[in-house]
């Protein structure tokens, strides 16, 4: 008995040392990855737990190949784009504009009963206050709402209210988006003078850079070694 204990406490602090290591994050902000690798280090865990037969190194090796395969993963998936959305996927638009977007929800197996109740835990009750849904990567709904039901409204201080849209990520890990880049109504060489006069060479300098609803376009720098990194905005004609 007295080793059945020992066994399944050493087991339980190498496993919440693991869990630990793969980074800080709740179960619900998870990406699917993230969470198969977690319920197979449980599964794995329980095995020299619950029967002494087993070698505690049984256990522990395949906790081990786990954990290096989910940091090799995630190396991968911090460097490369590619990887990074077949690991974790793509945000979806699921509400564009106060449309409803069928076709978006249909491809994600998304229905309206689950668009609505996300919207009431973000204390929204009707979807005709909604501009923009999206639905993150970890199954979570991000919403912006109309310009008139904003916090505070400027229905309530008698204004007039702007079009409302997220901001767009122009360039993200130095890679530029000519998509995007042409959907804010810019093009890549106009782009790229507006970051030299910030002091940029190339967009391969930036962290990311995003352009808000009111033209703000704001750049970060990449994290260098020994150097500050700072962030640049430049309001431009919305």
């Amino acid at each position: 008995m007295l080793t059945l204990f020992i066994r399944t406490l050493l087991v339980y602090l190498f496993m919440f040392a693991v869990l630990r290591l793969m980074g800080k994050r709740q179960l619900s902000d998870m990406q699917p990855f993230d969470l198969a690798i977690t319920l197979l280090i449980a599964d794995l865990a329980s095995v020299p737990m619950s029967d002494p037969s087993v070698p505690l190194l049984y256990g522990v090796v395949p906790i081990i190949a786990m954990f290096l395969l989910h940091r090799v993963v995630s190396y991968g998936a911090l460097k490369s784009e590619g990887l990074r959305k077949i690991v974790c996927g793509s945000p979806l638009v699921v509400i564009a504009k106060g449309i409803v977007r069928e076709d978006v929800m249909r491809s994600a197996n998304y229905t309206l009963n689950d668009l609505t109740e996300q919207l009431r835990a973000k204390d929204v009750f009707a979807i005709s206050q909604v501009e923009y849904a999206i639905l993150e990567t970890n199954g979570s709904l991000s919403v912006l709402l109309k310009g008139p039901y904003q916090t505070p409204t400027n229905e309530g201080l008698s204004l007039q209210s702007e079009s409302a849209r997220p901001a767009l990520l122009l360039v993200t890990d130095g890679k530029l988006h000519n998509d995007v880049v042409q959907a804010a109504g810019l093009d890549e060489n106009g782009l790229l003078k507006i970051l030299n006069s910030m002091g940029y060479k190339s967009a391969r300098e930036c962290l990311f850079v995003s352009l808000d609803a009111s033209g703000m376009l704001h750049a970060q720098d990449k994290q260098r070694p020994f150097a500050k990194t700072k962030s640049h905005f430049v309001q431009l004609n919305s």
